[in-house]
């Protein structure tokens, strides 16, 4: 009877070669859609600023020249220092958010946690109710002395709401109650259970909110606007040196009648855009691949097995 129902089975599962074929030119014009934006970036950010110019951004640019990177590259040690800090920044913050969020996550996904409701309650109200900007400045600046520091840039987005919510259904359906049980029967520790038997199994999970955190870190600048003075340099991350760039040459474009021929030939400010997208954007897609396997996982989990 097994192998009567699975071979009914199978016409429904088929994909004719015909569909197939018309499935395949459908995925590879989605993926040109998103591929063409970057490439044109990428040309652009390579074209001479007279070429920009005059025929518009362009696959196909009249003259190639590295004068944005050139200009970039005179600001070496202002961006160079800030691509540290955001380096550095990343991969705390990122600990740290996996730390707080997996850890917060397993301790409500306990049933015999008898503050699980509460703290539920407590996470939960926050990810429909905020406290706002001027509250959670006050409380970041003034209370926990967070400014003009470091960890201005890592504690306010470190631990999400809606990421514990997350964890915390993940462990609860996809980690088996048995096996936590029988290790308490052997007399594990919570804690030795969490890391050497509950994370393993959570890869998925943890990887795909790690990636969620690094792109969110490696992209923030408003924590830099809100919490680092403007005399800091030192502390600056990478999205906000080439944010502050960016208004300058547009400062100098708009005020050109001011400034000499000269000064305003000499910004590259359309190629110069691109060349700041292409640096900021290539460090955080290299490091997509090594999340690829677990972050499909993760999506896919919850899904029903046929």
């Amino acid at each position: 009877m097994a192998k009567k129902k699975t071979g009914s089975a199978q016409p429904f599962n088929r994909v004719k070669p015909a569909t197939n074929v018309w499935i395949s030119i459908l995925f590879i014009f989605l993926a040109l859609l998103c591929l063409l934006p970057a490439l044109l970036v990428l040309i652009v950010s390579f074209s001479s600023e007279s070429s920009v110019r005059l025929n518009g951004y362009s696959y196909f640019p009249s003259e190639l020249s590295l004068t944005a990177y050139t200009y970039l590259g005179r600001q070496t040690g202002y961006i160079g220092h800030a691509f540290l800090n955001s380096i550095g920044v990343t991969i705390v913050g990122t600990l740290f958010g996996l730390i707080t969020t997996s850890t917060m996550g397993y301790a409500l996904s306990r049933p015999n946690y008898r503050l699980r409701k509460f703290f539920t309650w407590f996470i939960f109200i926050p990810m429909l109710f905020s406290g706002g900007l001027v509250a959670s400045y006050m409380i970041n600046a003034q209370i926990l002395h967070l400014k003009d520091t470091y960890w201005a840039l890592i504690l306010p987005i470190c631990c999400s709401s809606f990421y514990c919510i997350i964890m915390r259904t993940f462990f609860q359906t996809t980690v088996p109650d048995a096996i936590i049980e029988s290790a308490k029967i052997d007399g594990a520790r919570q804690i030795r259970i969490f890391v050497q038997i509950v994370l393993p199994i959570s890869l998925p999970a943890i990887a795909t909110i790690g990636l969620f955190l690094t792109f969110a870190y490696w992209n923030d600048w408003m924590m830099a606007k809100y919490y680092i003075s403007g005399n800091k340099h030192n502390l600056f991350p990478l999205q906000y040196v080439l944010i502050s760039l960016e208004e300058n040459i547009d400062f100098l474009t708009r005020n050109q009648q001011m400034m000499t021929a000269g000064t305003v030939n000499s910004v590259p400010s359309e190629t110069v855009r691109m060349a700041m997208v292409v640096i900021s954007v290539v460090p955080i897609a290299l490091s997509y691949p090594f999340f690829q396997k677990y972050f499909v996982s993760g999506l896919t989990i919850g899904a029903v097995k046929g």
